[in-house]
């Protein structure tokens, strides 16, 4: 604990601009501004009175807090939101996915650092991240060796984390919130990112009642607007058959090996609707590719990516069940011959890598989606005006699939085989492909007259 005699009092400010009336009691503790707020004055003014006894009688003073040392409050005999929030991360290693423990983390190197007390020498903000990402957050195994720079810092860290006990108190959850609603570089962060995040503190938080930390979830009693995300897709994102072909065919024109090796996967995600990482680990096991009509891709397992860090493997690409489906669930999706035709000739001309996976690079490894997106732009380049590439329209490879379920659903194909094609509930897929199924006022409108006429 670092203390000081370098104590100055300044006296009781009255807050007229809040919703309540707030009296401000002010010092400074080490040359460092200190203050905390009181519902009366006559509250602000007995605090201040035990801050001037302290100063008379000699009392050192605690420079994280501002409090003398007979007014702090005993060490908390739990367990500090640092290590509670590595072990929370650690325990649930096993059973999630290498994207999903990236994610987790990647909320936990806005929080952990926020819930701190105002400890002198504080390292950066992005040393303080660095040692979470590559060594704290890590099972033992992995964890990179520190610089002493880095030492020092998880040391700082240690010592300042705040008692998971303090996250009773609305101010330092509010904290917590206010770190999780910006970006690393401060900008005001994406609504569907905060909601993420705030969901991952809210579960850290559930565990610590399992835990008997806590009788209830303290994040319940905080009033705090989550942000509203977009969970619909943009019409504006979708190409009609016509620019999706024109895409296609672009796609081999780009570069001397990549176009031509991702043309066929980039048809997968929009004749069959395929996420990117489930046409990455399709097989030649999972096709029937007759020579006339139409085919058949019974779905196995997902590609995701990830840093190597976060997978099993250590590999940035790992083989794992399907996005929301039970291990060893399978998805069967009918393909039309225009499909059938261009897998049979990657596979004539390519082969497959020694695993069976149809799409590969020339070594037998998994195109990155970098790699992937630095084809799909230059390909939007050759077919789409300035205007167009400008704009949202096949922004990503993604957007493929969007403009396949699309298709379909405008096509008049019920909603429940859509879904399951696609590999959504139908709920989900009616809520987020409400805005691409276009042309149907019409028809419905004229059905609503029809049954008007009737009772007319």
């Amino acid at each position: 604990m670092n203390t000081t005699y370098d104590v100055k009092l300044s006296g009781v400010q009255h807050r007229t601009d809040r919703d309540t009336p707030t009296f401000v009691a002010r010092w400074r503790v080490a040359g460092k501004a200190k203050s905390k707020s009181f519902r009366t004055k006559g509250l602000a003014n007995a605090f201040m009175s035990d801050l001037r006894q302290a100063t008379k009688v000699g009392e050192e003073f605690d420079i994280a807090t501002g409090l003398p040392l007979s007014m702090l409050a005993p060490q908390s005999s739990g367990p500090t939101f640092l290590e509670f929030a590595q072990a929370y991360i650690l325990s649930r290693w096993n059973s999630l996915a290498a994207r999903t423990r990236e994610t987790e983390a990647y909320a936990l190197l806005s929080l952990i650092p926020a819930l701190v007390t105002d400890a002198p020498r504080r390292p950066t903000a992005e040393t303080l991240r660095e040692v979470l990402r590559i060594h704290t957050l890590l099972p033992e195994k992995r964890r990179a060796s520190l610089t002493t720079t880095q030492a020092a810092a998880l040391g700082w860290l240690e010592r300042a984390s705040v008692p998971l006990s303090a996250l009773k108190e609305p101010h330092i959850l509010r904290t917590a919130l206010d770190a999780i609603s910006v970006t690393f570089a401060g900008t005001t962060a994406g609504a569907n990112t905060v909601r993420r995040k705030r969901a991952i503190l809210h579960h850290l938080l559930e565990h610590a009642v399992e835990q008997k930390a806590f009788s209830s979830n303290p994040l319940d009693e905080i009033k705090w607007t989550v942000p509203k995300a977009v969970t619909v897709i943009d019409p504006r994102t979708v190409v009609n058959p016509t620019q999706a072909r024109q895409l296609l065919d672009a796609v081999p024109k780009v570069g001397r090996k990549r176009g031509p090796r991702l043309r066929a996967l980039f048809a997968c995600i929009y004749y069959a609707a395929l996420r990117p990482e489930e046409a990455a680990d399709l097989r030649l096991r999972n096709c029937t590719l007759p020579e006339k009509g139409w085919g058949l891709i019974v779905l196995e397992n997902a590609r995701p990516q990830a840093t190597k860090r976060w997978t099993n493997s250590g590999e940035t690409h790992e083989s794992r069940s399907l996005k929301h489906r039970a291990d060893k669930e399978t998805r069967e999706i009918p393909i039309p011959p225009i499909l059938v035709a261009m897998l049979r000739e990657h596979i004539a001309e390519y082969g497959t890598a020694k695993d069976g996976r149809i799409f590969s690079t020339g070594t037998g490894g998994t195109y990155s989606s970098s790699a992937h997106s630095y084809v799909w732009q230059e390909a939007r380049k050759l077919v789409l005006t300035p205007a167009q590439v400008d704009s949202s329209l096949a922004a990503r490879p993604y957007d493929l699939r969007h403009a396949a379920v699309s298709l379909w659903l405008n096509a008049g194909v019920p909603a429940p085989e859509v879904a399951k094609r696609a590999g959504h509930s139908v709920d989900v897929l009616l809520r987020v492909y409400a805005k691409c199924m276009d042309g149907q006022q019409e028809h419905v409108n004229s059905k609503i007259n029809n049954a008007l006429d009737v009772h007319m």
